[in-house]
């Protein structure tokens, strides 16, 4: 039976999987966050050494026994000189060098289109494109909030919010989207928005982004202004898979299969406009729900990196219940 290590770090937690060859899934732990811009790299290592830890103590297999790992660090390539320490991390989990680290962005896309050429849109607090085809990959988007993350659900939340203050002075007409941000946020005093994001909530990008949901409330209720915010996110995630598209090199007449992940896309009125955005962008795009989650992914894309990608027979295996599955626990 030949293994494989998928690791998908995150901002609140890092889940670890091992995947055979056959399609099985042998154990899942799941731990705190791996963010080292946040964290530091001495926790992201120790999050790595207990994760492995934990999973083969669970599994009952050895990290000698794994054939490819592959680690999905949220930030990773995004600070160059960084990226080498970060390669060294998982080696004192595994205590061997048969694994690769890459963003965790990747490890979304393998899991939403099974490690197949075709593009993923993320869109949760931040956003970004990842795609792959004929053993390229590309990344458009996911620059940060202050200057882009069009279409995230900070974003969304930060364009309400820009709303909500011009309603409050008149610049704009009040719509139920001014009373949906100030219950949201509990203000009694408009100006008191300004102390509770930058002073009590310290500009937080998931406080800020946790607006994102009355946007859509107030939308589904018919709220012009609200839904002319979500328009214009669906038309900026389509402006990233059209990007990629065109980076990744896919000719005219080609099929592009697009899926997605993140917090955005649960919103039922946005996937569906966004199906429809695509289709009126090109008919060439093919929009396909996430097949599996980013940390089945990320054991994928380890076989992948290994040269022997799971076949079609393994793939539907892991569409049903898995027969060898432990129960998940936390890695400590």
């Amino acid at each position: 039976m030949v293994v494989y290590l998928g690791v998908d770090g995150g901002g609140t937690k890092t889940v670890f999987v091992l995947l055979a060859s056959d399609g099985a899934l042998l154990a899942t732990v799941e731990g705190p966050s791996s963010y080292h811009l946040e964290h530091g790299f001495p926790h992201v290592e120790q999050v790595f050494v207990e994760g492995v830890a934990a999973l083969t103590a669970s599994s009952g297999i050895g990290p000698e026994q794994i054939a490819f790992a592959f680690f999905a660090v949220p930030g990773y390539g995004e600070v160059s000189r960084e990226a080498a320490r970060l390669d060294a991390l998982p080696a004192a989990a595994l205590g061997h060098d048969r694994y690769r680290c890459g963003n965790d962005m990747i490890a979304a896309w393998a899991g939403s289109l099974a490690a197949s050429d075709g593009i993923n849109v993320v869109a949760g607090t931040g956003s970004m494109t990842y795609g792959e085809r004929a053993g390229r990959g590309r990344r458009v988007g996911g620059w940060g909030e202050l200057f882009s993350d069009e279409g995230s659900g900070y974003w969304i939340a930060r364009e309400a919010l820009n709303a909500f203050s011009r309603m409050s002075d008149g610049r704009l007409p009040r719509t139920p989207l001014y009373e949906g941000i100030r219950a949201a946020t509990g203000i009694d005093v408009d100006l008191d928005v300004i102390d509770l994001v930058f002073t009590r909530w310290k500009r937080s990008r998931g406080r800020i982004a946790a607006l994102a949901p009355t946007v859509v409330a107030a939308a589904r209720d018919g709220d012009p202004t609200a839904g002319a915010i979500l328009e214009q996110a669906v038309l900026q995630l389509t402006d990233l898979v059209d990007a990629t598209r065109e980076r990744l090199g896919f000719e005219p007449g080609e099929r592009v299969p697009v899926s997605y992940s993140g917090g955005v896309f649960k919103a039922d009125a946005i996937r569906s406009r966004f199906a429809e955005s695509l289709h009126d962008r090109s008919q060439d795009f093919e929009l396909r729900r996430p097949r599996f989650p980013p940390h089945v992914g990320a054991a994928l894309y380890a076989a992948k990196l290994s040269g022997h990608p799971l076949d079609g027979a393994a793939l539907a295996r892991l569409d049903v219940l898995p027969t060898r599955e432990h129960a998940a626990r936390p890695a400590r």
